[in-house]
């Protein structure tokens, strides 16, 4: 298995994904090639006893911002860390990428650099959030917008075989995002998707899902269009942080609180692992020809690993491979009804 690493589009570039790629490749014997600035990524890679064996360095002079237009600097940016990496992908010198830098960007280079697998329209990003039950795996999340019906289809399809291969769900609970849980509630798109949704035989489609409701945990795969989706995932992280924020005061609070937060200290702490993002990786830009993994812009080492860790899976369980069957599958049944 060869992972290659944008290792100049993080916050904490290149020491957060040199860190993490190393302590990847170390524990679980993965080859990994670190894309970009070769004198930075040596120079950090040495603070940690320098590079194992499996690692390799692959020099690019550039780099794909968050404040430039996708495309333009995909076609400007040729020595682009990430545009090098993708084509080290697309060229069979690795077998997945993995950055930290911006979303815009990598759903251009995955799309133009790597390309869709057959059948799928748009790509989706998704990524597990973590609920008080089991985690639930969101598509999409930013990658495409503005959707059409099908497309949605589609993600349903992705986010079920993304369930079944990497959480290890025999049959996941399927919700679409909606403002109401009742089939007749949302706006023109939710209402042409449900009985999309609802007439699929090969998925466990349970009706719409309200936003409060994901965090208790009341489905497996939640299937929604990118702007509502970037949405949820925000104001989940943005909760998250002013809950740990306002808990934390709560606790320093007074001589007794202090004491309380003592004796509950072990059962915070696993509360707080439960709803860190680092645990959880990246999210997977799924309907590429290869697995790409788009890691928060603020990750540190541990979700660098973690983001490996999850490709790792993906590249593993064949996921890649098993969305194209689902989605050939899928579109010949549908071409078959219509005849």
């Amino acid at each position: 298995m060869r992972i290659a690493i944008d290792a100049m589009g993080s916050d904490n570039a290149p020491g957060a994904e040199v860190q993490g790629a190393i302590e990847a490749a170390r524990e679980w014997s993965i080859a990994v090639i670190l894309v970009g600035d070769e004198q930075r990524i040596r120079a950090e890679a040495a603070k940690h006893g320098g590079l194992p064996a499996s690692a390799e360095v692959v020099h690019a002079s550039e780099v794909i911002t968050t404040h430039e237009e996708p495309t333009k600097a995909f076609r400007a940016k040729k020595d682009a860390s990430m545009a090098v990496a993708a084509r080290l992908v697309k060229e069979g010198k690795a077998d997945a990428l993995l950055t930290a830098g911006s979303t815009g960007g990598i759903v251009v280079v995955g799309t133009l650099g790597i390309g869709r697998m057959k059948g799928i329209e748009r790509p989706a990003l998704g990524t597990i959030f973590p609920t008080v039950a089991e985690p639930v795996f969101i598509l999409d999340i930013g990658a495409t917008p503005d959707c059409r019906p099908e497309w949605l289809v589609q993600f349903a399809l992705m986010g079920d075989v993304y369930a079944r291969e990497v959480l290890g769900l025999t049959k996941p609970r399927v919700a679409l995002l909606n403002n109401g849980a009742e089939e007749e509630k949302g706006n023109a798109l939710t209402k042409a998707t449900y009985p999309l949704l609802k007439a699929m035989k090969t998925i466990n489609f349970t009706g719409n899902i309200e936003g409060r409701d994901v965090p208790f945990g009341q489905a497996d795969v939640v299937v929604t269009d990118g702007f509502p989706g970037n949405i949820l995932l925000k104001t989940y992280e943005g909760v998250g942080m002013a809950l740990m924020k306002a808990m934390k005061e709560a606790l320093t609070s007074s001589p007794i609180a202090t004491l309380g937060a003592a004796l509950a200290k072990p059962a915070l702490k696993r509360m707080a692992k439960k709803f860190d993002y680092t645990e959880y990786g990246g999210a997977l830009l799924l309907g590429l020809k290869a697995p790409v993994v788009k890691c928060h812009g603020a990750s540190d080492a541990k979700a660098i690993k973690s983001g490996i860790r999850v490709m790792r899976a993906a590249v593993a369980g064949g996921v890649t491979d098993k969305l194209a069957s689902a989605i050939a599958a899928y579109t010949t049944a549908e071409a078959n009804a219509e005849s």
